[in-house]
């Protein structure tokens, strides 16, 4: 059951979803129980418990004090095996026992531009117009000038404001450049809450777009406190040429049906896992098409401009308070050039596609591609949680 290696075919994914040392991680999961909803878990290699007599919400579990030492004391009934309710969590359905993304009422935000390569190619789609055809030239001429090494000029530091001076009466200020090595980060909205699926779930492009990728991305889950208590995977599903067009259609590229995967579980902070930890996560990405395409890559959490708790406190705090708790994607270095459909053309996801993003210590979060069109509508929302739980009068 560990974290599914670059070599191994995506269809054993689901089977491997869990971290590599799980035997002692703490991780927070929800199963859909037809005829109940959403249920709070615990999972274990062995086993998935019910949490229902602790919390009867994510959100709600998070805002306990020592969190972690309250789930490894209780003691709950098991639901299923874990290894068998993974492989039913594949094209999942209302019919069946199945995971799904494991936050609930968390606001779902992200960081943006947070790695000096990512930071690179928001600049060049930004350039480019939203067309991938021009990307490789126009990547050329952005590196000539400002070349690719960054990542020593800090944000918001002098040098960094200095650096902004040069570029502006070079002609090459970018919006992207501007969160990326100033003093504010990017945070934007993602999702919704309720709305991100989970492992073995179908995620949707936009119909509209031709040039598209994963972002392989380690989140925060974050409670009302500002206090970071764990972190997941997520895929951060991302439309180049809509954003590059403009920066105003960021709300269009990134918020669509589908198109905001998390899991498989929250792994709690605890003495075996901690933000340092986080702090050193390398992610790998296996994306395989139908056609046989494989593409790999990764993204190195030490190489992040901002660290990860300067990211949470910029995104919640004084300003923004989030009663509910939040996930927080810190961003990626992923961005892919790889050649797919020809020469220049750059990479971009067809239907069909899978993907799997992993590392060691959170496990893999595995998803096909389809268009938010096809994909299963976002049907349960606040209304229908509150419902369930009056059901079950809690």
């Amino acid at each position: 059951m560990n974290a599914t290696p670059l070599t191994q075919p995506l269809t054993n994914a689901l089977t491997h979803s869990l971290p590599q040392d799980a035997a002692q991680a703490l991780l927070i999961g929800r199963v859909w129980q037809p005829g109940i909803g959403p249920v709070l878990v615990r999972v274990t290699p062995e086993g998935v418990f019910d949490l229902s007599a602790l919390a009867q919400t994510c959100s709600d579990l998070l805002e306990l004090p020592h969190v972690a030492s309250l789930v490894n004391g209780h003691v709950s009934q098991r639901l299923a095996d874990t290894p068998a309710l993974l492989l039913q969590s594949d094209n999942p359905n209302l019919e069946t026992l199945h995971f799904l993304a494991p936050c609930d009422l968390q606001a779902i935000k992200a960081a943006g531009v947070t790695f000096v390569s990512s930071m690179l190619e928001r600049v060049i789609e930004e350039q480019a117009r939203g067309d991938a055809s021009k990307a490789e030239s126009v990547r050329q001429a952005v590196v000539a000038v400002i070349g690719d090494n960054l990542r020593q000029v800090k944000p918001g530091s002098p040098e960094a404001a200095q650096l902004k001076d040069v570029l502006l009466a070079q002609g090459v200020w970018s919006q992207y450049l501007e969160v990326g090595i100033g003093p504010d980060a990017e945070i934007f909205t993602k999702s919704q809450p309720l709305s991100a699926v989970g492992t073995g779930a179908e995620v949707g492009l936009h119909p509209g777009s031709q040039w598209n990728n994963p972002e392989p991305e380690i989140v925060l889950a974050t409670n009302s406190r500002g206090e970071v208590v764990g972190a997941t995977l997520g895929n951060d599903v991302n439309l180049r040429d809509f954003e590059g067009r403009s920066a105003l259609l960021l709300g269009k590229a990134k918020d669509n049906n589908a198109s905001c995967a998390i899991g498989p579980f929250i792994r709690l902070f605890d003495a075996h896992f901690s933000i340092d930890d986080v702090r050193q996560c390398d992610l790998h990405m296996v994306v395989r098409g139908p056609e046989g395409f494989v593409m790999e890559g990764a993204s190195s959490i030490s190489q992040i401009s901002r660290d990860p708790l300067d990211l949470a406190a910029q995104a919640m705090g004084k300003y923004h308070q989030y009663p509910d708790g939040m996930m927080l994607f810190l961003g990626t270095m992923f961005a892919p050039t790889q050649d797919r459909h020809g020469p220049g053309q750059g990479f971009t996801h067809v239907v069909g596609d899978t993907v799997a993003v992993s590392t060691p210590k959170l496990g893999t979060l595995f998803n096909r591609v389809t268009t938010s069109d096809r994909a299963a509508p976002w049907t349960y929302g606040m209304r229908a949680l509150m419902q369930d739980l009056a059901r079950r009068k809690v």
